[in-house]
């Protein structure tokens, strides 16, 4: 079996194409959640707090300078606000994908369990014959 022919029979596999489904869908889903968390929900949560902007947080270890060449050295900054953030969209992210895998197990186990108990099996032609034999039985004492 030739290399490509090994290749596309591995990329064409169910599992590696619903992992790339599953990866793009992610990715969307990943965004949607980031503008609910940056549009949606950061902005009432900053003016709660006093209109604090958290993406605006920094901490400046060392200040912009010009070097002896004249060249602009940038500022080094540790971004902690821009840290808060991500946090808590990976905290939304992970909370609303808890809420999904939860619903949809909660759905599945339901129709699980419906099936069973709407209907029951239908009887066989023996345990027909069995239940005539009783009711004429019954009906002669």
């Amino acid at each position: 079996m030739g290399f490509i022919q090994e290749f596309k029979n591995f990329a064409m596999r169910g599992n590696v194409i619903d992992l790339a489904v599953g990866v793009i869908i992610g990715g969307a889903f990943g965004k949607i959640v980031s503008s609910l968390v940056s549009d949606v929900i950061m902005p009432p949560i900053g003016v709660l707090i006093g209109g604090v902007n958290f993406t605006d947080i920094a901490i400046t270890l060392k200040a912009a300078s010009v070097d002896a060449a004249g060249q602009v050295v940038p500022a080094v900054v540790l971004k902690l606000g821009s840290f808060i953030q991500t946090v808590f969209d990976f905290t939304v992210v992970a909370f609303v994908i808890f809420l999904m895998i939860r619903t949809i197990n909660r759905i599945s186990s339901k129709k699980a369990e419906e099936p069973a108990a709407a209907t029951p099996p239908a009887p066989t032609k023996e345990e027909q014959l069995l239940t005539e034999i009783r009711d004429l039985l019954k009906e002669k004492n």
